[in-house]
């Protein structure tokens, strides 16, 4: 799944792409992925809007209109935006299709069609969840008493709580595991265990990795456009992430793969 370096990268690519543009029509081909208001209501609404800004929140995009309104997209696992000429061939995968006033479109691709999209008006309740995120992993917050205050009585495993988006927003399977390692503390340590140095290098390292890994995934919009938005460049850098089996770059002993809460590290 697109955590919060691949979902930044996205924002990044394609944020020159669509400021200052104008909605000129939407196409949705797959009603599943409209998850509010209706797609009559979505089209209705977002036609005609002028794009000011495209911002990230956590896992989340969003496209900030003029007139307030808004657009909210989570890829979930397999959803992907693209930037294409309309007179480009559109991939078998293609559910929802926003024309722009230059000639281009923004099509939203998602081969499990687990992504979802919201349209929210102006001062209208807004059902994405975006608000009920935590911080920013780079909001001047974050540090040892804020996730001490959060977590200290919980006898959860650690990576349970990075893995919370109340807590903290954008991280997901892969980077909670890479935090923990760069922090030196095992995933299944229960949260009430941790000391205070503990937590301090967590809050140390969370933003530290994860600017680490925005930075190793930057790509060109060609070179983006050319994988369909679907090529991230982070793997050759991952330490323990999917290593199981293979010695620690740490101590060089085999690295065990375990499951907690459902996820495998």
């Amino acid at each position: 799944m697109p955590e919060l370096p691949e979902v930044e990268t996205v924002r990044r690519v394609l944020e020159p792409h669509l400021l200052k543009k104008t909605i000129t029509g939407v196409q949705i081909h797959n009603a599943q992925v409209i998850a509010a208001p209706t797609p009559e209501q979505f089209i209705e609404g977002v036609t005609g809007q002028h794009i000011a800004a495209f911002m990230r929140r956590g896992k989340f995009l969003r496209l900030l209109f003029e007139s307030g309104d808004n657009i909210t997209i989570h890829l979930r696992m397999t959803g992907c935006l693209t930037i294409e000429p309309q007179t480009g061939p559109t991939e078998k995968h293609t559910h929802v299709i926003i024309a722009l006033d230059d000639g281009n479109e923004l099509r939203y691709e998602d081969v499990r069609r687990l992504g979802k999209i919201w349209f929210t008006r102006n001062g209208a309740e807004d059902f994405s969840g975006i608000k009920e995120l935590g911080i920013e992993p780079f909001d001047g917050t974050l540090n040892a008493a804020y996730l001490r205050g959060k977590c200290q009585n919980s006898k959860k495993p650690v990576k349970s709580m990075l893995l919370d988006q109340s807590i903290v927003a954008g991280i997901g399977n892969i980077y909670s595991d890479e935090i923990l390692f760069a922090a030196g503390i095992r995933p299944d340590k229960p949260c009430s265990a941790l000391t205070a140095d503990d937590y301090e290098r967590i809050a140390a390292a969370i933003p530290e990795r994860i600017n680490f890994f925005i930075e190793k995934n930057e790509i060109s919009f060609e070179e983006y456009a050319l994988s369909k938005g679907k090529d991230y460049r982070n793997t050759p850098y991952l330490q323990v992430y999917g290593k199981g089996g293979e010695p620690c770059p740490a101590c060089g002993n085999t690295l065990q793969r375990t499951v907690i809460g459902g996820r495998s590290i």
